[in-house]
């Protein structure tokens, strides 16, 4: 192998034609002939972009298309190599169908929407084209039914602690310690109960009665 072999980088977006035209403009000295290119561009993973461009050359109409589709990327909302629901879109004469499809059945699609969806990344869907087969049209409209999905959140499988369930948590000398609720209960069990004293009778009573009862009380020793 040669040193200075180098690998070919592969290109950020990949790239297909759909239409290329010879088009022409009636001038003042007479016709002026130009060609038209309509290119798509997607990186197969929710990212997808088209473009249309004339040029004196089919090469440099294409640059330019691929140049325009660039500047106007969109982001396809998938879900699961799907889409999350039914669509059907109309623009002008063309109308498109977009279904999801379950998971291994693969792209059943036919000519502008099925290369629209591999390049979008889009997997498992079901499509049918209606009424137009202008493929410019096709292609804008099949992009204007992909903005319409509405993106779907999945939710999240992880658990979390609730707050009233945190453990509490006490300050030792700079220390932080952690207390489970077991410990918090046999903590409680080890409380000691009140212990109660007994008290005379009188010793409950409030202050008025209790200096009636010892008058009384007075009154009887004197009487002995």
């Amino acid at each position: 192998m040669r040193d200075n072999y180098k690998k070919r980088e592969k290109p950020e977006f990949e790239q297909r034609v759909f239409d290329i035209a010879r088009v022409t403009r009636v001038m003042a000295g007479g016709k002026r002939l130009r060609f038209r290119a309509c290119v798509v561009i997607g990186d197969l993973n929710k990212k997808i972009g088209w473009g249309v461009a004339k040029g004196a050359d089919v090469a440099i109409a294409i640059n330019k298309a691929v140049d325009r589709a660039k500047k106007d990327m969109m982001i396809v909302n998938a879900y699961k190599d799907t889409i999350p629901h039914e669509v059907m879109h109309k623009f002008k004469a063309a109308k498109v169908f977009l279904k999801p499809a379950p998971e291994g059945r693969g792209v059943i699609a036919g000519g502008v929407i099925r290369d629209v969806l591999e390049l979008a990344g889009i997997k498992d869907v079901i499509a049918k084209m209606y009424g137009c087969k202008n493929k410019i049209n096709n292609v804008r409209c099949t992009f204007e039914a992909l903005q319409r999905l509405r993106k779907v959140e999945e939710k999240p499988t992880s658990t979390k602690v609730s707050e009233d369930k945190q453990e509490p948590v006490k300050e030792e000398k700079g220390e932080t310690i952690h207390e489970s609720p077991v410990q918090e209960k046999e903590v409680k069990k080890e409380e000691k109960k009140p212990s109660f004293v007994k008290t005379s009778p009188s010793a409950t009573l409030p202050t008025g009665r209790q200096e009636a009862t010892e008058d009384k009380s007075d009154g009887k020793e004197n009487k002995k």
